[in-house]
């Protein structure tokens, strides 16, 4: 003799099977979606895979939001929304990994401007944009490692007459 299955335990058997799908869904633990491309003209999804060349170790501060629009070293202007960095000496268009070691938050930024002059151990400025994804807009301050992806090009050297 067959058993006869009641709508209510057929109802209650799909929900069980829906939350059960749900839980077992995986998340990024990444917030970011960058799309096809950033703001700053590279495509992050070239370099999530990259290993690095080397890595700097030392402190990474970001820049404040009054220097909007203002020109960086590169001669773009200072946009917050970017992905971008200052470095001392690496070369404009450098694309770097910014690792928080203690959180495990790292973002992709690519180096746009000269700096950090504040502080002996910064090493590097991020935009508004990269310090949010860091978790570091309201500390203002955070241990990093910097994996060097790929180097950009040179400056032009100018000419003193």
């Amino acid at each position: 003799m067959k058993r006869k299955r009641s709508p209510l335990r057929l109802w209650l058997l799909g929900v069980g099977a829906v939350l059960l799908c749900a839980c077992a869904t995986t998340t990024s633990t990444r917030s970011t979606d960058y799309g096809s491309a950033r703001p700053g003209g590279f495509d992050p999804h070239d370099y999530y895979a990259r290993r690095a060349l080397y890595v700097l170790h030392g402190e990474a501060s970001y820049y404040a939001d009054s220097l909007a629009g203002n020109s960086t070293a590169s001669g773009a202007p200072y946009d917050p929304s970017a992905f971008t960095a200052a470095h001392r000496g690496l070369p404009f268009g450098t694309v770097l990994r910014v690792v928080r070691p203690d959180t495990g938050q790292w973002v992709l930024v690519q180096v746009n401007d000269r700096g950090p002059y504040a502080g002996k151990n910064r090493i590097l400025d991020v935009s508004r944009a990269a310090a949010r994804e860091l978790g570091i807009l309201h500390k203002g301050v955070a241990v990093v490692d910097i994996e060097v992806l790929e180097l950009g090009r040179k400056p032009a050297h100018r000419r003193r007459h």
